[in-house]
């Protein structure tokens, strides 16, 4: 592991090996730990994608300690590409470092692949408290995504996209969402395409809000 500022270096022991993670770390003593997954291996997602970047950022700045990694196959991690298979257990073994190292709930978020790929283990573990999906891919690059799992998956969800991502038009997921268990919420950011292009801030801010509002809101005064 190696450190510099409050950004570290981490080495995953993922399924077919070493998986390269960066840690941002948090306040003394967090409410949560976060973990952001990234886009698409063959259009060249990594984890330092300007959408999780960002996503990072956003949850970093409630003092949580945030995790991203590489998947098998990107940037210096082994393994080689599984077409969203094996790239789930990618993400278990991403959660159960963060259980490992901070004991804490969890609040996963995923960008585009990252999400597709990471809502089927997060919804499942019961270390993920909450699930944040940044561009929801419903068909990119031929390829065709299902979330029919999603209707049993009843954690606070937070579905944020631009209401003109080029691979899930708006109106194909405000039928989706009919189907999603509540509670969750969907967001379209006007103007933004599927990399939330000139609209970074405001995909950050509309995380913050969320989380103030629904995962950790201001204690209440007293009367």
């Amino acid at each position: 592991m190696t450190e510099h500022a409050h950004i570290k270096s981490i080495d995953l022991e993922g399924p077919v090996g070493r998986l390269e993670a960066l840690l941002n770390v948090g306040s003394a003593s967090p409410r949560y730990a976060a973990l952001v997954a990234h886009p698409h291996p063959l259009g060249g997602g990594t984890m330092h994608n300007k959408v999780v970047f960002h996503a990072m950022k956003a949850l970093n700045s409630f003092g949580f300690p945030v995790l991203r990694f590489n998947f098998r196959g990107v940037g210096t991690s082994q393994g080689e590409h599984d077409n969203g298979y094996g790239e789930q257990d990618d993400v278990r073994a991403a959660l159960d470092w963060l259980e490992r190292e901070y004991n804490l709930p969890v609040l996963f978020t995923g960008f585009s692949f990252g999400a597709a790929t990471g809502f089927r283990v997060a919804c499942r573990d019961k270390k993920v408290e909450a699930l944040i999906s940044l561009g929801t891919p419903v068909a990119a690059e031929g390829r065709i995504y299902s979330y029919h799992y999603l209707a049993d998956c009843s954690r606070p969800k937070l579905f944020l996209s631009g209401d003109m991502d080029q691979y899930a038009p708006k109106e194909i997921l405000e039928k989706l969402m009919i189907d999603i268990a509540e509670p969750r919420r969907l967001v379209l950011i006007e103007g933004a395409d599927h990399f939330f292009a000139g609209h970074l801030d405001e995909m950050r801010e509309a995380i913050q809000q969320w989380i103030r509002e629904v995962i950790q809101p201001p204690a209440q005064l007293p009367v």
